[in-house]
């Protein structure tokens, strides 16, 4: 599945780390929440540790964390559904898609680089 060509004026937010390690993941869907509520059309890949927060069963955090799966759950009402994921972290986790939530685009690693050159701007969590 190829990635769309015209994904230049979206921002692209790469999240990289766990839920729980600390509150990276959080300010990383807090940004692209900011940037779609100002119309900006935002897309959201999320490579290793990061892939945990589109766990359809996640545990909870530290105490006074909050999950992330309410947040990733609102992603669509701000218009943001492209999420995507490398196939390699998911199976380099052993992960298999439907352990998911729903609506997950699976990118082949070699499409990486091409998805990074199509975003003007990238955000890095």
């Amino acid at each position: 599945m190829g990635v769309p060509m015209s994904a230049s004026d979206a921002l692209l937010v790469v999240i990289r780390h766990a839920p729980h390690s600390s509150n990276v993941l959080r300010e990383g869907l807090d940004a692209a929440l900011v940037a779609a509520a100002f119309g900006k059309p935002v897309h959201l890949l999320f490579m290793g540790q990061g892939v945990m927060a589109l766990l359809k069963e996640q545990g909870s955090g530290a105490p006074g964390q909050k999950a992330t799966l309410p947040t990733i759950d609102m992603l669509e009402m701000y218009d943001i559904d492209k999420l995507m994921v490398p196939e390699e972290t998911l199976q380099a986790m052993h992960i298999s898609p439907d352990q998911l939530v729903e609506g997950i685009t699976l990118v082949a690693s070699e499409d990486l680089p091409s998805l990074f050159q199509q975003h003007a701007q990238i955000l890095n969590f």
